[in-house]
């Protein structure tokens, strides 16, 4: 029940504005002073505080500094004494409205009737908060790059729907990261989360696996099997490669997604099953469509929400936020510490990834591997970069000849510092003061003054 605090030294008011918070169904605790009110508030923090402005023993917005910033506490304050720069300080303190006596009980009545409401949106903000906090912001999913950005609003927008989800991006994007992470957000998170490659299972077991089948239904079923979808109920089931299906499956899976029931093959009892399909596929499904990979049907039943995943060579400082992240996770497995020389992530970063962050994960377990000491400073093939080379340019100060323009030591300014943060753009940001957005918009005019220079030439 949403708790309310009325703090007013007018007997007859205090009682009023009790009376009307309990008419709402809501709990309610009086006082007159602003001493009893902090007592209150720190034993139990209220959802809404109905204050007057003038007490006793002080001025009513002096609560404000004694709110628990760890909840969500809301202030009306209530004054017989209106004047606009009041109302205006009162807001800029946090007020979330500001009542003139006499109270029109009307208005009143409206911000107690939605407060139930409110707190209720706050318990459940809290507790995703909560969530998010211990599954890492997005589950293991790592990135602050705009594509990643716009991934996440993507599957904050779907995660809580029941609507068919088909993740697109090429191999290693973190398909199944990303439909895990949908699920983990859902409303079905308690349920089981299930992954099956479609084309890792031979044609001839795809159906037994996906619907399970029952004993003698063909040679070697010795035993009843449940199913994908059945061992899915209440959860989500992932189809990988969706393409590597066979055609004669797909027909029987648009069947299953249409009617919401399964067959066991070799059955004839149908189960009722109650499974959120994430598909996801590496090509392009209008493509596969036209050349008799995937069924236009079914594309259209999974494709209700479709969410295209970036590959890695797009995602600009993302490279080495999961390199160094994949090398933390390594050396707590090793039990020692290993780090990347600032040459080498920027080598990293330059390096287009076809196999996106899978690959990345792998070569830096290879690079660990083949370094000797704590830096890693030489990669392995096929990068292969020593970290004095890509240093030799800047060294720890840049100098310029007197009369040269302002732009030159800027240029040089910025350069050196980016290249001393490994590439990193963020990080040499924070070192120059300046904001990423103008970082970029300097690199940007760099780049054009090069190509200037080269048609000039």
């Amino acid at each position: 029940m949403s708790y309310v605090l009325v703090v007013e030294d007018d007997a007859d008011s205090r009682d009023m504005l009790a009376a009307l918070a309990q008419s709402q169904q809501l709990r309610c605790e009086t006082t007159a002073t602003l001493a009893d009110a902090r007592r209150l508030i720190a034993g139990d923090p209220p959802d809404l505080i109905l204050c007057d402005l003038v007490l006793p023993d002080g001025n009513g917005m002096d609560l404000f500094k004694d709110l628990p910033k760890s909840t969500h506490c809301e202030m009306v304050l209530m004054t017989g004494h209106a004047s606009l720069e009041t109302a205006i300080d009162a807001l800029r303190r946090g007020a979330s409205d500001y009542l003139v006596k006499p109270v029109n009980m009307q208005r009143l009545t409206r911000i107690l009737s939605r407060l139930p409401r409110v707190s209720a949106l706050r318990a459940e903000i809290d507790s995703l908060r909560q969530e998010l906090q211990q599954l890492g912001r997005f589950g293991r999913m790592l990135g602050t790059s705009p594509p990643m950005q716009t991934l996440y609003d993507a599957i904050n927008r779907v995660a809580r729907t029941s609507a068919s989800v088909l993740l697109k991006g090429e191999s290693g994007t973190g398909k199944e990261l990303a439909a895990g992470t949908i699920h983990d957000l859902s409303l079905r998170r308690t349920g089981p989360f299930l992954a099956i490659n479609c084309g890792a299972i031979a044609a001839n077991l795809v159906e037994s696996e996906m619907f399970g089948h029952d004993r003698g239904s063909f040679t070697g079923a010795d035993r009843q099997h449940k199913g994908f979808f059945e061992r899915a109920h209440g959860g989500t089931l992932f189809l990988d490669e969706i393409t590597e299906m066979p055609m004669e499956s797909q027909v029987k899976l648009l069947r299953v997604l249409e009617t919401g029931r399964v067959t066991r093959l070799g059955g004839l009892k149908e189960f009722d099953v109650d499974v959120r399909i994430v598909a996801a596929t590496n090509l392009d499904p209008e493509a596969a469509i036209a050349n008799g990979r995937l069924r236009a049907d079914l594309y259209h039943r999974v494709n209700v929400f479709p969410i295209t995943l970036p590959p890695l060579r797009e995602r600009g400082d993302d490279i080495a936020m999961l390199a160094r992240a994949f090398l933390e996770q390594l050396n707590e497995q090793a039990g020692n510490e290993m780090r990347f020389a600032p040459a080498a992530l920027a080598a990293l970063a330059n390096f287009k990834w076809p196999g996106n962050v899978r690959e990345l994960r792998n070569f830096v377990q290879r690079a660990r591997i083949f370094s000797d000491g704590e830096l890693i400073e030489t990669l392995p093939p096929p990068i292969t970069v020593e970290v004095a080379g890509n240093e030799a340019e800047f060294g720890d100060s840049v100098s310029v000849e007197l009369g040269a323009p302002l732009d030159e030591l800027d240029r040089q300014m910025i350069l050196g510092t980016l290249a001393k943060c490994g590439g990193v753009k963020t990080h040499a940001a924070e070192v120059l003061d300046i904001s990423l957005k103008t970082l970029y918009n300097r690199l940007a005019l760099f780049e054009d003054g090069v190509a200037s220079d080269d048609q000039m030439a």
